[in-house]
């Protein structure tokens, strides 16, 4: 019983030091800080992390090595420099927006709609799947096509009517959602 009243008298000492504190350095200690940062808000940040350390340690506010402003315009200055180091060590962080695209995005819906696709071609017929890698994949128009596969332009035309219908048959919830055959088909 005697260490809770002891403890709680200890608090309450601590508190009134802290108060004192505040009361008569609180505005030097943020004009300070202020300076230091040119930012109000860090400054206020600042100045509450000297008094917790002030808090903590109360004996060198005691120990008669230096003044009590001298000590605690020294924490702020080394709090603010910390931070500046802390900031500088990190890289700059910076708000994603529609405007500004993420570096790398994430690929994986890409990597299996590229594995569907794939298995989709390989259930159509050797003629129909070239006529589509002629034209969507090697980005040829349909005489550039014909003039490579061989054949007249209307059976390339044919034959990309039908492998995009035997797509669509295949892939019944991409054309739903607006995915890579309708981009294909299009």
């Amino acid at each position: 019983m005697t260490a809770l009243r002891s403890r709680t008298r200890q608090s309450a000492s601590d508190e009134a030091l802290i108060r004192a504190l505040y009361e008569e350095h609180g505005r030097a200690l943020l004009a300070y800080a202020t300076r230091l940062t040119g930012d109000r808000v860090a400054a206020e940040d600042v100045v509450q992390e000297t008094l917790i350390r002030a808090w903590r340690h109360p004996e060198a506010l005691t120990d008669g090595r230096a003044t009590v402003r001298g000590w605690l315009l020294t924490v702020t200055r080394n709090i603010v420099i910390d931070r500046y180091r802390a900031k500088a060590a990190r890289p700059t962080e910076v708000a994603e927006s529609p405007s500004s695209v993420p570096v790398q995005r994430d690929h994986a819906d890409a990597i299996v709609d590229s594995l569907d696709m794939m298995e989709a071609l390989a259930q159509l017929s050797p003629e129909h799947r070239n006529v589509l890698v002629e034209l969507y994949y090697r980005g040829r128009t349909v005489p550039e096509a014909a003039e490579q596969l061989g054949v007249p332009a209307g059976t390339v035309k044919s034959r990309a009517h039908y492998a995009l219908k035997a797509l669509r048959g295949f892939y019944p919830n991409k054309a739903d959602r607006g995915g890579k055959l309708q981009e294909v088909a299009a």
